[in-house]
Formats: structure tokens, C-alpha cells, sequence
């Protein structure tokens, strides 16, 4: 009897505990650990009342912030659990394909630089050309014969360093008595093939150099660099320089919660413990100095407060299972909602990839 008691009062607790967290999910974060991380195993893979309706009902996208070059978005993912967010994040970083430089046919090279690390810094400078308008590539060789204008980008460096014969007599720096020490990205040039020319008018604006002013190499008076590159449309998963974002990340959204008043001495050494701008202190109307939270959606999550004892009884550290704020910065050649809906157009074409093997077995 006492047994089946304490079944039915640790079931009864379990249920209460799983109802709460299913009105107001939150993860707490203890001292040293997180104290009801598994009552949330279940919930985060799916539970016993997860269905296709209330996800669809729960999910939305909440734009929060984008940078005026639009390289960088923040937004914020509600409704849906770690694994669909870190799905969209690993397609960010390995299966959105881009344009990258492949082969490098070097002609000529009498710089410092050894030819194979020429080619690798060639090969990560960012293009303008948009993945979209090009096919994969069909060949292994990149020969002029053998290179199509829908899935291949011809550039061209030829940099020579010479004597400035113009540059005052007294003049020391290198950039006054050379021409051409600094061999600069802006220094390739965009070769047309087939019906590239009609197909894209607008030339290098459209199929240059991203970013025009990134150093490749130094030179001095007769050195020379002389090379042809090939682009092709690859993805991330084949080579870092495929991939089109410098990042992209998320976390669960911070919840803070004051459990008491905090006054004097105490209300400042709260807001030291915490990023800026989460922790706020004011005057009541007392006139005496007190903290309260201002903004927990930065919190960087350091538990600080837990070191001094007059504090860690006072602040209740948590997270939203369910909601994540997810960032994503962009090299510049898309924008990051561009790229975040073809995240959601690759992991679409797996799932439907995936029923149609459920099919074939049924």
C-alpha cells in the first residue's frame, strides 16, 4: 500500500510538474545545473500531445532587427523546438550553395607568395553573382573549351609592381615610390563567356568582386602576378568558401525574474553581474536605490549572481524552450531573409525527399 501510494503521489507531481510546463514552459538554470531538464526531454520531442495542427497554430517568425547594409538580420523563431531551429542553422552553413573561385590557372608568378597559397586566398574572396542564376557544374575540367556559360565565371588578375617615377625625392613610403605594391581584390576583372555579356549587362556590378579593397599579396618593383580563375556554384558542405553566411547561431530567449526586492548596495552589484542593459537601477519612491529587470533578452547567461550570497537567493535565471533568437549574418551577396527562406526551401525538399522513401517501402 505505501508503494502504490508513492507511485500515485510521484505521478500526481509529475503531472502538476508537466502542466506547468505546459502553460508556462521555462527552464530553469541552478547553481550548477539545470534542475528540471528532464521534464522538458519529453516536451522538446514533441510530448504525447504534439500534433501537425498546434504547430502550425504555435509557430511564427518575429522580425527584431536588421543592419542598414542588410547583411545582418535578428529575428525570433517561436513555437518550434531545438532541432528544427538547429536544422535551419546547420542548411545556413553547409547546404545554401554560392559561386566560389575553383581552379586557378596561374601563368605568372614572381611574387613572395607561393602559387598554391595564392590560389587559396583567391579561392575565398567573395563574388557578387548570384548562386541562383547558374547551374552546378557538369565538368571536372575547367578548360575554355569545355566551361558553359550557365555554370561557370571567368576572372583575370594581371598586376605588375613598378617604379613611380613621379614620387618626390624625399618620399619613404612604399605607396608613394611603387605603383602596384599592394595587389588589391579590385585588381580581378570579369572575363565574359559565351553569352555572358548579353546575359548579364551590367558587368562587374553584377559578377565582380564583393568587397573591392581586401589585400591578396605585396609586391615590389619587378615582381608580377598573372592568373585566370574559374567560378563554379558549390555548397558549403563541399568547402567553407561555398558557404554564404559568416554566421549563423541562435539561443533561447533569457527570462529573469526578481524574487524579492533588491535595495541599496545590492541593487547595483545585481546590475554588475549581468550584461548591460538587462538590469536597471532606479530611486522609488522612497528615494532609496533599487534594480529591476530592464531587458532579459541579452542576458549572455554568465550565472555571476550565483557567486555572491546575498544574491543568489534573489534571482530566478531561465529560459524559453521554445523560443529562440536567431541571427544570421550574410556575406553581402544575398540578403539573410533571402537566404533563411532557401534554408526553408532545403529542408522542405528533404522532408518531401523523405516521404517519398516512406512510400516506396510502404
Amino acid at each position: 500500500m505505501f508503494t502504490l501510494n508513492c507511485h500515485l503521489l510521484f505521478n500526481f507531481h509529475r503531472n502538476e510538474t508537466m502542466n506547468n510546463i505546459l502553460e508556462n514552459p521555462r527552464i530553469i538554470l541552478g547553481e550548477y545545473g539545470i534542475p528540471n531538464a528532464a521534464d522538458y526531454t519529453n516536451l522538446q520531442n514533441g510530448g504525447s500531445t504534439w500534433s501537425v495542427e498546434e504547430f502550425n497554430k504555435n509557430l511564427r517568425i518575429k522580425i527584431v532587427r536588421q543592419s542598414k547594409d542588410e547583411r545582418e538580420l535578428e529575428f525570433d523563431l517561436i513555437g518550434c523546438t531545438p532541432a528544427l531551429a538547429n536544422s535551419f542553422r546547420r542548411i545556413l552553413l553547409s547546404e545554401i550553395p554560392s559561386m566560389a573561385i575553383e581552379k586557378v590557372h596561374i601563368y605568372n608568378n614572381t611574387s613572395l607568395i607561393q602559387d598554391e597559397v595564392l590560389a587559396h586566398r583567391l579561392g575565398l574572396l567573395p563574388l557578387k553573382a548570384d548562386p541562383r542564376l547558374f547551374e552546378y557544374p557538369t565538368t571536372s575540367n575547367n578548360d575554355e573549351d569545355e566551361v558553359s556559360d550557365q555554370d561557370t565565371l571567368k576572372y583575370e588578375i594581371k598586376v605588375a609592381c613598378t617604379w613611380n617615377t613621379h614620387a618626390a625625392k624625399d618620399s619613404r613610403r612604399p605607396d608613394d615610390i611603387y605603383r602596384n605594391s599592394n595587389v588589391y581584390s579590385h585588381d580581378i576583372k570579369w572575363i565574359p563567356i559565351g553569352r555572358q555579356a548579353d546575359l548579364y549587362p551590367n558587368g562587374e556590378e553584377q559578377m565582380g568582386m564583393l568587397e573591392n579593397d581586401i589585400l591578396l599579396c605585396k609586391m615590389r618593383p619587378g615582381q608580377e602576378i598573372h592568373a585566370f580563375m574559374y567560378a563554379v556554384k558549390g555548397i558549403g558542405k563541399d568547402h567553407a568558401k561555398f558557404s554564404p553566411v559568416a554566421t549563423a547561431s541562435y539561443r533561447m530567449l533569457p527570462d529573469i525574474q526578481l524574487t524579492r526586492l533588491i535595495k541599496g548596495s545590492d541593487a547595483e552589484l545585481l546590475k554588475n553581474c549581468f550584461s548591460p542593459g538587462v538590469i536597471e537601477v532606479f530611486n522609488n519612491e522612497n528615494g532609496e536605490a533599487e534594480a529591476r529587470v530592464k531587458d532579459p533578452r541579452y542576458d549572455s547567461c554568465s550565472r555571476n549572481v550565483y557567486r555572491h550570497e546575498s544574491l543568489k537567493n534573489a534571482v530566478k535565471l531561465m529560459r524559453v524552450p521554445d523560443h529562440f533568437i536567431f541571427t544570421i549574418e550574410s556575406l553581402g551577396t544575398l540578403p539573410p531573409n533571402v537566404l533563411f527562406l532557401e534554408a526553408v526551401k532545403v529542408l522542405k525538399g528533404k522532408c518531401k525527399s523523405f516521404l517519398e522513401e516512406l512510400d516506396t517501402i510502404n
